[in-house]
């Protein structure tokens, strides 16, 4: 799964056909901004008020314009300057320039000017400042109207990567969470304790809630915090007399959603550490609290005996994942902190989450 969209955008730009076709959107974009700039080139500049003065030879000249305009914006641009073959591109823009003067001034002019403009050449430069403007203008907006397309579809791509990438990670939850639970059923079996019953049913409840009600990509509030008192209560019938847990969360909540299943991985943690080694005197403390602002301040607190606790335990793919998943789904509104000492595992995480 990829993690992140490297040279997208010019993956995309290489990816424009040869010859592009006008979509109906382009094609009317095309047509106001020619007439756009075809209103100002029959500017009188020498009259003093600068009025609009329309004769059909200027509509001939713009073609000449038009044509050439076409060929760098539909044919150049994606087979050339898109691909990075800019020496050609630059080359070919060139002597369509120079086909586009030699058509102005030795066709058109002696044409309709025979014995004025027409009589002689005033020089590159000239024609060049004559016939440079428009072209520019021309295929510079068609430069930018690409510009932002494949920026729609670099944004489009980002968001189909995210969105897989999420369904990896969330994917990799269930698994992990069931190979551990598994294991520790299987030794409450071997040993026929009572309460092996109440912990299938306790599993089931949480499975369906993993299973059947995560599927979208946020869940209201109020029950993920049911789930995660199910998913608590499960883990503390594992530890029976051997300590204290206590689960603290508003009991009323309305008008706010959060990612699914982003909060297990710390509370799982803290009862993996805390039994690692430890027979006795677990003290867990999970407490949630929510602002009015919708800002969500989560706390898992755990001691542990540090000689049992392997020094990549904070470390694990699981950790790993929900930085991850953070990271993509509140990336500017959140703040994951964790506090480790000899005997002491805390996770402060505060977030900021919509309203449904």
């Amino acid at each position: 799964m990829p993690n992140g969209l490297p040279n997208a955008y010019i993956y995309i730009m290489n990816r424009q056909p040869i010859v592009q076709h006008l979509s109906k959107k382009e094609l009317i974009f095309q047509l106001v901004l020619h007439a756009l700039v075809f209103s100002f080139y029959v500017i009188d500049s020498s009259h003093p008020n600068k009025v609009n003065t329309f004769h059909w030879y200027d509509v001939v000249f713009f073609l000449n314009y038009t044509i050439a305009n076409l060929c760098i914006s539909y044919l150049l641009l994606p087979k050339f300057f898109y691909t990075k073959k800019y020496l050609a591109f630059f080359g070919l823009t060139i002597i369509i320039l120079a086909l586009v003067i030699l058509m102005e001034e030795f066709v058109i002019e002696k044409w309709y000017f025979p014995d004025s403009r027409g009589a002689g050449f005033p020089g590159v430069m000239f024609s060049l400042g004559q016939v440079l403007p428009v072209i520019v203008i021309l295929s510079g907006f068609k430069f930018a109207w690409d510009a932002l397309r494949n920026q729609r579809k670099v944004e489009e791509l980002k968001a189909i990567i995210k969105e897989g990438e999420l369904t990896f990670l969330k994917s990799q939850i269930n698994p992990h969470f069931l190979f551990n639970n598994l294991n520790n059923l299987y030794s409450y079996a071997v040993v026929k304790s009572a309460k092996t019953p109440e912990i299938i049913l306790e599993l089931s409840s949480v499975l369906r809630y993993m299973l059947y009600e995560c599927k979208e990509s946020s869940v209201p509030l109020s029950k993920e915090i049911e789930h995660l008192r199910n998913f608590t209560r499960l883990y503390e019938m594992q530890i029976e007399e051997r300590g204290n847990v206590s689960f603290e969360a508003p009991e009323s909540i309305s008008g706010f959603v959060i990612a699914p299943l982003i909060l297990n991985v710390f509370i799982e943690n803290a009862f993996k550490h805390s039994q690692s080694g430890q027979s006795e005197q677990i003290v867990i403390d999970i407490r949630l609290t929510l602002s009015d602002e919708g800002k969500l301040t989560f706390v898992c607190q755990n001691n542990y005996k540090a000689a049992n606790i392997d020094a990549n335990a904070g470390k694990g793919i699981g950790l790993s994942n929900v930085r991850k998943r953070l990271n993509l789904l509140y990336h500017d509104a959140h703040e994951l902190e964790i506090q480790q000492t000899d005997f002491m595992y805390k996770v402060t995480l505060e977030m900021v989450l919509n309203e449904n």
